[in-house]
């Protein structure tokens, strides 16, 4: 009896792990879903059958997959590089073909055993490139908590959007007091599911108070429905680009997720097969193309936050799949009433939280020419 009340236990923790997951990545999702190009909806039809089937080949009993920073600015940029305007149905029909043709490569990687080629990326590089890419989406996401649109482009032109948005008072209030909320919750009680008691309260709040006539914008209206399927047309986008922009978002797909996996099998105790890992990330890039949406990437964010929750198995995102079917069947609705700036607040919390400024300052005690490569990276 004690061990099945154990076993019990241990159950409801997976599942409650795996509805908080499937809370927090509404928002996060569907902002880096707009990052990539596409409409905010794929960044949740991205959190449903690529996080299952990457729960059935994974070998990390941990790891979640999902809509992640890194991919979603690489393709987003690569839009812009090709003319593509994001968000249009140019950029739905485009983003497809990218995810198809980056698990290729990984596929191609797992056929050649590549995941041995991780313990040759030096931890400065791969430090400074992820911060470098966190810097970019908090700096395109900032206009968004002072009531206007996400920047695009290079470091300068994100600034000059920066410095061009008309702020509106009352989003930039909701908005700074709900990231304040969140990093002060983290620091005292990192257990606390502080996203989701706000994405709740923003709900509350667009119910109850005139929120849109205060110029807080809200998110879209999302369509009730699972994903269609679809079929990349891979004749739509020059050969020669697609190959070149899908290997280097396969390359950072390989090496952020193999580093952050081994990272926590070394924290945790545990073994894994790098190689199987490349195929599960391969086959859920696959799912992710033939339903529209953009590559997917383990995320080091809900991977934190299932730790902290105790999700010890591949149930947890599971579960998190699941619970954002039955969302998207039943709940799209709510969705409405969830205020821009609150939401960008978690996804800049989440990034904040992703980047590695203090490997920076431990390299610099270390060694000045490691820190230098470090800053390459980051300004790179």
């Amino acid at each position: 009896p004690e061990m099945s009340r154990g076993l019990g236990d241990v159950y409801k923790r997976q599942i409650l792990a795996g509805i908080i997951i499937m809370a927090v990545s509404i928002p996060i999702a569907m902002g880096y879903a707009q990052i990539a190009g596409l409409p905010a909806v794929y960044g949740l039809y991205g959190s449903i059958f690529p996080i299952l089937i990457f729960a059935l080949c994974s070998t990390s009993p941990q790891f979640i997959f999902g809509v992640d920073a890194a991919p979603a600015a690489l393709i987003g940029s690569a839009l812009v590089g090709l003319g593509i305007e994001s968000g249009s149905s140019e950029a739905i029909a485009a983003v497809p073909v990218l995810t198809f043709f980056v698990a290729v490569w990984l596929l191609a990687f797992y056929f050649m055993k590549a995941g041995k080629l991780v313990n040759y990326i030096s931890a400065p590089v791969m430090g400074g490139f992820i911060t470098g890419i966190c810097t970019t989406i908090i700096l395109m996401q900032v206009p968004k908590l002072m009531g206007g649109t996400a920047g695009v482009g290079e470091l300068i032109e994100l600034v000059e959007h920066i410095g061009q948005t008309k702020v509106n008072l009352p989003s930039l209030i909701l908005g700074g007091i709900s990231l304040l909320i969140l990093l002060v919750s983290k620091k005292v009680m990192p257990k606390f599911p502080m996203a989701v008691l706000l994405m709740a309260a923003g709900a509350v709040m667009t119910k109850f108070l005139p929120v849109r006539e205060w110029g807080i914008q809200t998110l879209s209206a999302v369509e009730p429905g699972l994903p269609q399927f679809v079929i990349p047309d891979i004749r739509m986008l020059p050969m020669k680009e697609v190959v070149t922009i899908s290997l280097s978002v396969a390359v950072v797909i390989m090496a952020e997720t193999l580093l952050a996996e081994n990272n926590f099998a070394q924290k945790n105790g545990y073994r894994m097969n790098d190689n199987q890992e490349i195929f599960a990330f391969s086959m859920g890039n696959f799912v992710a193309a033939f339903t529209g949406c953009c590559p997917i990437n383990g995320s080091v964010s809900r991977t934190a936050i299932s730790e902290q929750y105790q999700g010890k198995t591949q149930l947890t995102g599971i579960v998190a799949g699941i619970s954002m079917i039955l969302v998207l069947l039943g709940a799209t609705g709510l969705i409405a009433y969830l205020p821009v700036p609150m939401l960008t607040a978690i996804v800049i919390s989440s990034l904040l939280g992703a980047t590695e400024f203090d490997l920076a300052v431990r390299l610099r005690k270390i060694s000045k020419k490691e820190c230098l490569i470090y800053w390459g990276a980051f300004w790179g």
